[in-house]
């Protein structure tokens, strides 16, 4: 008889949750979802529950959970509604459950991703900020518990299968030369630099390749999400920050790759959908169907590589100095861009103005050792202050 394996989704109303549930649909034999969790969007969690049919649905926010309890008894719901985030943390760790999907954005989904690897479970990560604000702390944690960590994101989860099999964390016992992260250069790649002033929230959202939210999108278009995946790589494969080299991909086939000191390179290609790594990772080692079509080669037609202009996207080299700094500074790096794409997002102040936001804090925080998961969100809140305070002075 087979084992029908539980998953809590943290985040199951974002792009990565909605596309974990449709591989969980496609494999009813295989999956079910055990907890959906999100932060305010009831009229979707509620569709969820409806059709998935989990144990526990939480909600962030208080408010929210108290209108998806009614909405819940009013449609007859079995689904048991909590909130908070020590609820989170319930489902992440639950007895019951064999996977969790991390996908909550932002600092918000380190706790839960923390209580899942304490419980020993099958994280699939997809929130950057657990590596990039706490990767060694992390990493130690899910060692020391027996957990298992598979990235989701599409360039790690890339890596990942372009990595030999007996890979255990030593690159040059594996005789791996340097990783190759690509990036898609986003909307602004062509893009004059000083036409990047004027450029609006929404022209930063249109991302050509990949269907995101809004934080992402805007993080591709400085490539702050690139430079926050190099801080990934350097946890999830141990590798040093010169031999991660990121290289501009515009078409996003080739997803990710691994050179090799004998002269290989080995890739990782396929259409740009989530579903896709996350397939990957929850039925791994064995490969399942993901709804994905199959890539077509001559549809590509060509693959075209460019080296990242460091002018037009400094966030790139400040990310490449926050991992070079270590201690609290990735933390203070990743709440600064936090403040700074809401501020944007906002229309509180320019494109170009969220790397000098990120520098300006980066400079005036001291630099100081990360110990514990207190030290991560104290160095979070000390860097968004800092953020809302230079945000102040430019108005």
């Amino acid at each position: 008889m087979k084992i029908i394996r539980q998953i809590t989704i943290l985040g199951s109303t974002g792009s990565i949750g909605e596309s974990t549930l449709d591989v969980i649909a496609r494999h009813p034999d295989r999956f079910q979802a055990f907890a959906l969790t999100a932060n305010n969007n009831v009229e979707k969690m509620l569709l969820q529950c409806q059709r998935f049919r989990p144990r526990y649905a939480v909600m962030l926010d208080t408010q929210s959970a108290q209108q998806l309890t009614e909405a819940a008894k009013a449609t007859g719901l079995n689904t048991e509604v909590l909130s908070g985030i020590e609820s989170l943390e319930k489902v992440a760790s639950h007895p019951e459950v064999h996977a969790v999907m991390a996908a909550i954005v932002g600092a918000a989904g380190i706790r839960p991703a923390f209580a899942a690897a304490r419980a020993g479970k099958l994280i699939l990560l997809a929130n950057k900020e657990t590596l990039v604000m706490a990767g060694r702390i992390f990493i130690d944690l899910v060692k020391q518990n027996n957990a298992t960590l598979l990235p989701i994101d599409s360039e790690h989860n890339a890596i990942y299968q372009s990595l030999p099999h007996h890979f255990n964390g030593n690159l040059t016992a594996s005789g791996i030369s340097h990783i190759l992260l690509t990036a898609s250069g986003g909307p602004f790649r062509c893009a004059p630099l000083a036409s990047l002033e004027k450029v609006t929230p929404e022209q930063a959202c249109a991302h050509p390749n990949w269907d995101m939210g809004q934080k992402i999108s805007v993080d591709s278009a400085t490539m702050m999400n690139k430079g926050l995946e190099v801080i990934e790589a350097h946890w999830l494969f141990d590798a040093p920050p010169e031999k991660i080299r990121v290289v501009i991909h515009p078409q996003s086939v080739i997803h990710s790759m691994v050179a090799y000191v004998d002269g290989s390179v080995i890739a990782q290609l396929g259409n740009p959908d989530m579903r896709t790594p996350i397939a990957h990772a929850m039925g791994y080692p064995e490969r399942i169907e993901s709804g994905v079509p199959a890539l077509d080669m001559f549809k590509v037609g060509h693959l075209d590589f460019e080296e990242p202009d460091l002018k037009k996207f400094p966030c790139l080299e400040l990310a490449y100095q926050a991992l070079a700094a270590g201690g609290n500074m990735p933390a203070i790096l990743n709440a600064a861009n936090e403040v700074a794409v809401e501020s944007f997002l906002n229309k509180r102040m320019a494109f170009t103005a969220i790397p000098a936001m990120i520098k300006h804090v980066m400079q005036t925080v001291i630099q100081e050792e990360i110990t514990t998961l207190d030290d991560v969100l104290i160095a979070d809140e000390l860097a968004r202050n800092k953020a809302r305070g230079w945000l102040t002075k430019l108005q």
